[in-house]
């Protein structure tokens, strides 16, 4: 017989300065005293939007109008296992207040980072931090001038997440370009993440990516939790290597047959969805895919769509 898994849904609800409302799990329930994004269990018969609605409504006192699907989290605690379908709350009305008794308070990013909170509810965080594409970088032109000057345009069109991609430059070519890249990044706004270099990534404070053959020589995460860890993955066992040591998001493919990965056998949608599903991070898609495949992306259950070609601005 099969392990019963509970379908569990949580709305993510803003106030007017952006704060995120969290509440506290009462005494006596699993993980009680931690803080959590509101929400409950989805009772038989019931759609995940359903339940979020009759949810929010008993637990916190509001009629939700539109919402959003951010992300479902699968996660296995040792009493447990469960899936997290959360939303983004757009609209609602009403007083919010705790009708059960639970405690209820406002967080901003930077708070949130520091509260308590369950295990499940860490990969909703990094979904809500990270945007709906994620930059990857052609190869450095000779001229680096010329290679940042393409990533301002890229930063000015509204980018803001990026992986610095080098299989050429040298260690010390790549170190200054590094460094450059990050002041425009962060004068952007901007994360930044290097392709390969945990090294690198230590010596210069950001984040790292890791290709697939580099995620699985690891068996611990390589940068503490301040920094993204990212990682390529292609399939169910890559996919589960990098929740074990902990990365905060990765890609997925190739969802569509590439002339850089010809031989490769694309996952299509349907694949994509899939794997996505198993894991317990967002997820973008990568492989063949432009801007205007977002939708599709999202569709299927991933953060958003990753690549080189299709998010270069034209040039003006």
């Amino acid at each position: 017989m099969g392990e019963t898994v509970i379908h569990v849904v949580a709305g993510i609800l803003r106030d007017e300065l952006g704060r995120i409302l969290l509440a506290q799990r009462p005494p006596g329930k699993h993980l009680a005293g931690l803080w959590e994004f509101p929400g409950g269990k989805c009772e038989p018969g019931e759609s995940p939007e359903q339940a979020l609605r009759r949810e929010l409504r008993e637990e916190i006192g509001v009629e939700i109008g539109a919402v959003e699907k951010l992300i479902a989290v699968p996660w296995r605690y040792p009493q447990k296992s469960l899936v997290l379908d959360v939303y983004n709350v757009l609209t609602h009305a009403g007083s919010i207040h705790g009708r059960e008794g639970q405690a209820l308070r406002w967080a901003t990013f930077d708070e949130i980072s520091g509260i308590a909170m369950p295990a499940a509810d860490r990969p909703i965080i990094a979904a809500l931090r990270l945007p709906s594409h994620y930059v990857i970088t052609p190869e450095p032109a000779e001229n680096a001038a010329e290679f940042l000057g393409e990533l301002k345009r890229v930063l000015d069109a509204g980018e803001r997440c990026v992986q610095l991609r080098s299989k050429r430059l040298a260690h010390e070519h790549m170190r200054v370009l590094a460094q450059a890249a990050r002041e425009l990044t962060e004068s952007a706004g901007a994360d930044l993440l290097i392709n390969g270099n945990v090294e690198l990534a230590r010596e210069l404070g950001f984040g790292v990516h890791l290709p697939a053959t580099e995620l699985m020589r690891l068996h611990e995460r390589p940068l503490p939790a301040e920094f993204w860890v990212a990682a390529s993955c292609h399939d169910e066992g890559e996919l589960e290597h990098a929740a074990a040591i902990g990365v905060d998001f990765a890609v997925l493919g190739p969802v569509q047959r590439t002339r850089s990965h010809s031989t490769a056998e694309p996952l299509g949608w349907t694949g994509f969805a899939k794997l996505c599903a198993q894991a317990p991070f967002p997820v973008y898609a990568l492989g063949g895919l432009i801007a205007a495949d977002l939708a599709a992306a999202r569709a299927a259950g991933a953060q958003g769509i990753a690549g080189i070609s299709g998010f270069r601005p034209p040039r003006g």
